[in-house]
């Protein structure tokens, strides 16, 4: 029988920063159906995955319920010349891995990220296990099992466990049991959505000008216009104290007439304003409506 080339499914290309087992990896395949995963050693590498055509698609961690926004996330986005087409929140089941011939008796130091050590301090401190930063989870959980020490364990997913050939000494060790993380899927050409969709989160990227009250004023527009805000981050660019850039989430498109006028507003108070990205709000957020 002749099969057409063009009627192969195409597999779907993801690629996040991390080995085999993390749990930007777990979020992978949860929110994408078979993907093929391409693991990278940094956020940098994988945006530039994606933006080489490597990859069709990037999923990067951006705030943890416990531990808070991602380190340098934020700063990454505006220049990926990518955009955000969707977000997906992953529970983090965090295990405390050793080797089959460990315990919780034996191990007295664990390696994880320090994101995830952060999540797991009420735990360590219980078990009196000293927490040991590690390149990431996924790499640590590896580490642990080629050195097969039975003093020394992971903190990291189910799914290392299963890759690593390592043991759960006990799963659930997070502080926070509803410890959350958001992902945001990053790709080279915007969602289409049109603003009648409901549910419609839109992120943007500004820099005010160096005027007096200039953020307050900017971010007036939002509240004038009852247009709800979800998130807004700040950070220093270029190293130095007195040029700031924000990221804000905002519910609604850009097309609605409301947020139009407070993206209006908002403009005039700004040197440089640019939506990376108009999405749709993730189920998960209902929960807490």
């Amino acid at each position: 029988m002749h099969i057409n080339k063009s009627m192969k499914k195409k597999v779907l290309k993801i690629s996040f920063q991390g080995a085999l087992g993390s749990y930007s990896h777990q979020a992978s395949t949860k929110f994408f159906k078979d993907p093929l995963v391409v693991p990278c050693d940094s956020f940098e590498e994988a945006i530039e995955t994606v933006r080489k055509g490597k990859a069709d698609k990037a999923i990067l961690p951006v705030d943890n319920s416990t531990y808070g926004r991602v380190a340098d996330i934020h700063s990454l986005l505006p220049a990926s010349k990518l955009f955000i087409t969707a977000e997906y929140f992953l529970p983090v089941d965090i295990c405390m891995l050793g080797t089959k011939s460990s315990s919780l008796k034996t191990v007295t130091t664990a390696t994880s990220h320090p994101v995830l050590l952060g999540q797991c301090k009420r735990f360590l401190k219980i078990n009196n296990i000293k927490p040991t930063s590690g390149y990431d989870t996924a790499g640590s959980a590896r580490l642990i099992s080629e050195e097969n020490n039975q003093f020394k364990g992971a903190l990291a997913s189910k799914i290392a466990a299963q890759i690593y050939g390592l043991k759960i000494l006990q799963a659930n060790v997070q502080d926070n049991k509803d410890n959350t993380t958001r992902f945001l899927v990053m790709e080279k050409k915007p969602k289409k959505l049109i603003n009648q969709q409901k549910k419609i989160i839109t992120s943007i990227v500004f820099q005010v000008r160096n005027i007096p009250a200039a953020l307050y004023k900017a971010m007036g527009g939002f509240a004038t216009n009852n247009v709800n805000m979800i998130k807004l981050e700040s950070y220093m660019l270029g190293g130095s104290f007195e040029a700031t850039q924000f990221f804000v989430d905002i519910q609604g498109h850009p097309l609605d007439g409301s947020v139009k006028r407070a993206l209006d507003e908002l403009f005039y108070f700004t040197n440089k304003l640019d939506i990376i990205g108009v999405y749709k709000q993730s189920s998960f957020r209902d929960k807490y409506s």
